[in-house]
């Protein structure tokens, strides 16, 4: 709807931007490649390796198999509006 609203496009384009965009992001993720977008953050994905868990309810060990998971790094630009802060470029 933000696309829509700010880009000018038909709601369907506005859709369809959004979706190859963050295909193109997830597809990228699963060849095992960090998606850097400026000013914004980076994505990557770390390995863990087979650990045994616990669950809280009951006590039980369970096994956790090893997996990918992704991580999010903000920028520090993404951080600073976050915080309030000056955006990069401004004074």
């Amino acid at each position: 709807e933000s696309v829509y609203q700010k880009v000018g496009f038909s709601r369907s384009e506005s859709a369809g931007l959004v979706g190859q965009v963050l295909g193109e992001i997830g597809d990228t993720l699963v060849r095992g490649e960090a998606v850097k977008l400026h000013g914004f953050g980076t994505f990557t994905l770390r390995s863990k390796g087979e650990r045994v868990g616990r669950n809280p309810k009951t006590g039980v060990e369970v096994p956790i198999e090893k997996r990918r998971v992704m991580v999010f790094k903000p920028s520090n630009v993404l951080k600073s509006q976050i915080n309030g802060g000056a955006t990069e470029g401004e004074e």
